[in-house]
């Protein structure tokens, strides 16, 4: 299905808007990454936006985009996954820690920051820093997954978290459905809010991280 041009930030800019709103959001504990901000955006942010120049048509193709736009940061892409609506992949710092998460037009080639968390939550790479809450522990990863599942029962029928991988200030965890991946979600180190990725559409393939094999 066509879209018409913009329809990318114009749905960020609403998911923005809509954040700031949202009541139950919270910014996790957590200091600034060593690889943030080499080019100058303000409050750490990467560049929201690398253009294209070809369509993306595999998963080797995304990955080759992705890692084009993690190289000024140092960064190297991970795992990657291909979805109805697109191509997701996490960037990884040097020591193989997530660093943040992007999506890679198939149309285009463009890769973007992706929405949501990334943006929002992600105290190095993101929008807005995170900031420390005094006497608020940290959310754990067994913990995130714990969130999440429970979230999933409250909200989705038949569907569990897989485990959690940490991002600055949040968690991300494939959703699954028995052994087969449907979707994503992330979960805040914070707070523990769950934010479900609604705009992946079906999963189709991925391609883990070489070093995950």
């Amino acid at each position: 299905m066509s879209r018409p041009r913009g329809w990318w930030l114009a749905l960020v800019v609403l998911i923005a808007a809509l954040t700031a709103l949202a009541a139950s959001i919270g910014w996790a504990a957590g200091s600034p990454s060593a690889w943030r901000n080499p080019s100058g955006w303000p409050g750490g942010m990467m560049a929201p936006t690398r253009p294209g120049a070809a369509t993306v048509d595999s998963l080797a193709d995304a990955g080759q985009a992705a890692q084009r736009f993690a190289d000024p940061w140092g960064l190297q892409v991970g795992e990657v996954m291909r979805f109805d609506n697109g191509f997701y992949a996490e960037l990884l710092d040097p020591a193989g820690n997530g660093a943040t998460e992007v999506l890679i037009d198939p149309a285009s080639g463009a890769v973007q920051l992706e929405w949501g968390p990334a943006m929002m939550w992600n105290t190095a790479f993101g929008m807005m820093p995170g900031t420390a809450q005094p006497g608020t522990p940290p959310v754990g990863a067994d913990q995130a997954r714990q969130l999440a599942d429970r979230w999933l029962r409250d909200n989705r029928t038949d569907l569990h978290a897989n485990q959690a991988e940490r991002f600055p200030g949040y968690y991300t965890l494939h959703v699954l459905r028995g052994e087969q991946i449907v979707g994503m979600l992330s979960v805040h180190a914070g707070t523990g809010a769950v934010w479900f990725h609604t705009w992946h559409g079906r999963f189709i393939e991925m391609r883990e991280h070489p070093a995950a094999k």
